[in-house]
């Protein structure tokens, strides 16, 4: 990991001025990252009614290169971030979306979060921190468009701790949502770290409807997307490699299983220890999001909390496997 001097008074000039988008914002996709202008970091796509994609991803502000910040204390993610585009190559930054402090139980944190579409209302599920500062909690606002304003829905956390023991890792377990709504319209939510935990919600989107079940995983570490395709479903998650977070994914005939893990999508992500996964079907192709660590902006360059979203285009073989995704530079702009 490339390492810079610290200065702190560099770092509050620079922390002060951080490039932050603009609501409105336009940018045209150069490669990868494909944002440029802020650090961005667990992506979550969506395709809303007006049949625009929509990119829900935290916003990374960590500036401080202390030796010890890689664990615990290396990330700053303060806000979650939208942007939109009705072509893949056209995007519309549409600033900030909501604060995990917009939740009157949560005290910062905003983790990896996921946008769904349900009757007219768009539910966005996030992962902050509630409490104690090891406790990770699931919450979950509602807006009438994609781009907010997102309003707390039912004033608690819809997942703490204490509804998940998992011994030693009991503390990181709530953690990076992701929704699904079923063929029979029912919604299930799976998530965690370490394990993956899956529960169906009630139609109104904001209640558990039955127990929390787990999934076995292969290598399951983080970041799940669940979602069905041609009649399989996919969990495609952050699996632990080699010195890092890889790609890998399961499929199943039914959301509770059994699943079948098959192994690794792609590989780690460039000079970022964590990887996270989005993946949609848009305009006739596939996409698969991600973050690696490569942007460099106002002197400070890749570390764990500085973290750039990219997308490559995704492809199925005949039975509903996935092809390998390699990583590239050029990422679909050779579309």
């Amino acid at each position: 990991m490339k390492r810079f001097l610290f200065l702190p008074w560099l770092a509050v000039l620079v922390a002060g001025c951080a490039p932050k988008p603009s609501a409105q914002d336009t940018f045209v996709n150069l490669g990868n990252p494909l944002i440029r202008d802020c650090y961005t970091a667990d992506p979550a796509p969506m395709i809303a009614s007006d049949g625009r994609l929509y990119l829900f991803c935290g916003h990374d502000e960590q500036f401080d290169d202390q030796p010890g910040y890689e664990g615990k204390y290396g990330f700053n993610i303060t806000e979650w971030l939208c942007y939109s585009t009705s072509d893949m190559q056209n995007w519309t930054a549409h600033g900030t979306v909501m604060k995990p402090t917009d939740f009157s139980w949560a005290v910062g944190e905003a983790w990896a979060s996921q946008c769904i579409e349900v009757d007219g209302k768009y539910y966005f599920f996030v992962s902050c921190q509630s409490g104690d500062p090891d406790c990770k909690a699931i919450g979950v606002a509602v807006a009438d468009r994609p781009e907010g304003p997102y309003t707390d829905a039912i004033g608690k956390a819809l997942i703490l701790d204490d509804m998940t023991p998992n011994g030693p890792r009991g503390w990181w377990n709530d953690f990076d949502p992701t929704v699904m709504i079923d063929d029979d319209g029912t919604p299930w939510m799976c998530w965690g770290n370490g394990t993956c935990f899956l529960v169906r919600l009630k139609k109104n989107m904001v209640e558990l409807d039955g127990e929390i079940m787990t999934l076995p995983m292969e290598r399951y570490v983080e970041g799940p997307w669940i979602y069905k395709r041609d009649g399989h479903y996919y969990n495609v998650y952050a699996s632990m490699g080699e010195g890092g977070e890889t790609v890998s994914y399961a499929m199943a005939d039914a959301i509770e299983g059994p699943w079948e893990c098959k192994g690794e999508l792609t590989g780690a992500a460039k000079d970022s220890f964590t990887i996270h996964p989005g993946v949609i079907d848009y305009q006739g192709k596939s996409y698969l999001f991600y973050h690696n660590s490569t942007l460099s902006l106002n002197g400070y360059g890749p570390a764990t909390g500085r973290r750039s979203v990219c997308v490559e285009e995704l492809h199925y073989n005949a039975d509903g496997t996935m092809q390998r995704v390699e990583q590239t530079v050029e990422g679909i702009t050779r579309q």
